[in-house]
């Protein structure tokens, strides 16, 4: 959503790794951004223009006067077009003609002469990006307002094990949605707070009670408000998802430590957002060793109540909750919001197909205080996400 319609300037330059760079260009585009390439010469020694052209579907700039796109007549105008410059790969020697003000390619021009926000992705041999010059040059673009996003740590090209490698390109997105949605975002200098995943209340050291939430809704909340500008706290319960870049995660295991996490997450925060599957309820006493397989036919668990988190944590944010129903579901999700004092219920059927655990889309209703509920077609969970904090962005504005 960020990237949409936005003019993405993308230096490549000449590492290994611009092959890499091809999987930046094409998932940029695919987020549908205009992608305008420019590569050094070095560059079109390791991958042909011709690629990023089919790639993108517009010319590539090799040379500052070349006349192959409307850009090329004045070695300005990229800089002038751009919403952001990403250098990706980015080498030891453009790092150091940028921190020197070196503008003697179109790469040069364009990163010294926009009023975009440039991020650089290192690429390089370790012991060239431990140098203290190359330290030196990363330290001065930093300090004007240069983004980096790594290097990784990994088996480089010539052998050795170390600080070099290009990161993922899922984390050079991240990077450059960040950065955009910092600047434009209409989440930019929130925070939100974002719970996820099934609690776990343990009944002894090897079993405990959960249920069947893969996580997937609450990520996915927490990456589109990253992506809007917004500073993140997931508190998640165990799940199989890996960590998103660009988020604070604070990881818990039972509905006890997720009221204390987020107790103390929301002490500054815009919004916090419920998603998480709590466990209603937990074993009054858990068993310190693992409890045997017995003659007796059956097992009896004295279970109690958890805590209430969205009924209990206080503060002055926004409230949005959710609401997993197997039947009536409007009626149920409007009495929760009444009873938990909140700004925003969605709900949806777990009956209704595709929208079930652990499905990677789902079909939700958004209901507001005044009761009227706005019925979701069948969405993607992270567009259903944007939708939900395109609505929680529209609230905080009438609220300030």
């Amino acid at each position: 959503m960020v990237l949409s319609d936005k003019t993405v300037v993308l230096g490549v330059t000449g590492s290994i790794a611009a092959y890499k760079a091809a999987d930046l260009a094409s998932k940029l585009t695919q987020a549908g951004a205009k992608v305008e390439v420019i590569m050094t010469e070095a560059a079109t020694e390791f991958i042909t223009p011709l690629t990023f052209r089919n790639i993108t579907g517009r010319p590539v700039v090799t040379k500052m006067f070349e006349l192959v796109s409307e850009y090329s007549v004045e070695h300005v105008a990229l800089a002038e077009a751009a919403d952001i410059v990403v250098v990706a790969p980015a080498t030891a020697n453009t790092i150091a003609k940028l921190a020197a003000g070196i503008a003697d390619d179109m790469l040069g021009c364009t990163a010294l002469a926009t009023k975009a926000p440039v991020v650089i992705a290192p690429a390089m041999n370790v012991n060239m990006y431990q140098n203290q010059v190359t330290q030196e040059n990363i330290a001065r673009l930093k300090a004007r307002g240069f983004t980096f996003v790594g290097p990784g740590y990994g088996r480089l090209a010539c052998g050795d094990m170390g600080l070099g490698r290009l990161v993922d390109v899922e984390e050079i997105l991240v990077a450059v949605c960040q950065v955009l949605g910092k600047k434009r975002g209409d989440l930019a200098g929130k925070r939100v707070v974002v719970t996820a995943g099934g609690t776990q209340e343990p009944v002894d050291p090897v079993r405990c009670l959960t249920n069947r939430s893969s996580g997937k809704m609450g990520y996915a909340l927490a990456e589109s408000a990253r992506d809007r500008g917004a500073e993140v706290v997931l508190v998640t319960a165990p799940c199989a998802l890996g960590k998103p870049h660009g988020i604070e995660v604070v990881d818990v295991a039972t509905a006890e430590e997720m009221f204390g996490a987020v107790k103390k997450a929301v002490a500054k925060a815009d919004v916090l957002i419920m998603a998480a599957a709590v466990a209603d309820y937990r074993p009054a006493m858990v068993s310190k060793s693992k409890i045997k397989r017995q003659q007796a036919a059956s097992l009896t668990l004295e279970l109690e109540r958890t805590p209430d988190i969205l009924g209990q944590v206080k503060g002055e944010f926004l409230r949005v909750g959710f609401a997993a129903e197997s039947d009536n579901l409007v009626a149920n999700a409007r009495q929760k919001l009444k009873d938990k004092n909140l700004d925003l219920i969605v709900a949806n059927d777990i009956t209704t197909p595709g929208c079930g655990i652990g499905s990677d889309t789902n079909q939700v209703v958004i209901i507001d205080p005044s009761g009227k509920a706005e019925k979701l077609p069948l969405l993607p969970k992270r567009e259903v996400a944007d939708r939900i904090l395109t609505r929680v962005a529209k609230m905080l504005a009438k609220k300030r």
